[in-house]
């Protein structure tokens, strides 16, 4: 009788595969530390050519932040006006504070996505991890976006935020966006050169991807199931974390709910922290071992 589970979960389950799996991610760690002097140069390049001859110079890593915050606010004023209640300072922080990380994930895929394509001639002429060159891209993109995080940081003391111990949780969190966003960009740059529509499917998603995550909303003005229901992106539990902890003064190991409409909405639980740290860490791993096995296919599909 043969075995009807994936292939994946089937080479896991054998400890010789579990072997292998770990010797892969050992090996490419390895050639990531080895390599560290060509990332930190192909990031300095990204982040040059980003900036050369720009009018605005700096000014552009925090205008992506500005235009997601000033959509916000309108379409918050305007669900504030329909219901005849005023727009609160705190749900102005709370838009932005989840605009940095919203606008650094949508950069770095951006940029990620086609990155092995516009480096072909580096690609197909000498050996080096392919990985550094998605992991570059993304590493440009926190660059800009600890600008804005500083610019954010500074003005929400201004919007009646007092910074507690809860804000420590923006660590961590930001700390997930970053291997989450690293593990997507190795998949979809990959995906991206065997598949070239790919990056166009990527376009769409990241125009309406807003719209299903809660950067302009909260989960829980969708009632109980539909707040539940949005907390499965991966995205949703990161900004709502930072919002609640920073914003809120939330301690994210503890549940929150609270009453609407006669019934009890959960706006967090910690069950949410165990899912998107658990899905980063096992999808990442997963995708760069997937990476590092296709890269002897790429000179030959580029």
């Amino acid at each position: 009788m043969t075995d009807a589970r994936p292939v994946s979960v089937q080479v896991w389950s054998s400890s010789a595969g579990r072997v292998r799996v770990l010797r892969t991610l050992a090996d490419t760690w390895r050639e990531m530390i080895q390599y560290r002097h060509l990332l930190y140069q192909l990031t300095m390049r990204d982040i040059r050519i980003r900036y050369k001859q720009a009018v605005m110079g700096f000014g552009w890593a925090i205008l992506l932040p500005i235009l997601i915050v000033l959509s916000g606010i309108i379409v918050r004023y305007a669900m504030s006006y329909l219901s005849g209640t005023a727009l609160a300072t705190d749900v102005i922080a709370g838009l932005a504070i989840k605009a940095i990380p919203w606008a650094f994930f949508v950069g770095a895929i951006q940029f990620s996505s086609g990155v092995l394509i516009a480096n072909q001639n580096l690609v197909t002429k000498i050996y080096f991890p392919r990985e550094v060159l998605p992991i570059a891209s993304v590493l440009a993109q926190v660059f800009d976006s600890a600008i804005g995080g500083i610019a954010v940081v500074v003005v929400l003391p201004l919007l009646g935020v007092t910074y507690g111990w809860t804000a420590l949780w923006l660590l961590p969190l930001m700390a997930c966006l970053l291997v989450f966003t690293l593990g997507l960009s190795l998949l979809l740059s990959a995906a991206n050169l065997f598949f070239r529509d790919v990056k166009y499917i990527v376009r769409v998603v990241l125009t309406f991807g807003i719209f299903f995550t809660p950067v302009f909303f909260e989960p829980e003005m969708f009632g109980s199931t539909g707040a539940q229901w949005m907390m499965l992106n991966p995205l949703a539990p990161i900004l709502e974390g930072l919002r609640l902890a920073v914003i809120e003064g939330h301690n994210l190991f503890q549940t929150l709910t609270i009453s609407g409409a006669g019934a009890e909405v959960l706006v967090w639980s910690p069950w949410y922290l165990v899912y998107v740290f658990a899905l980063t860490l096992f999808g990442t791993a997963a995708t760069a071992v997937l990476f590092h096995r296709l890269e002897f296919l790429f000179a030959e599909y580029i």
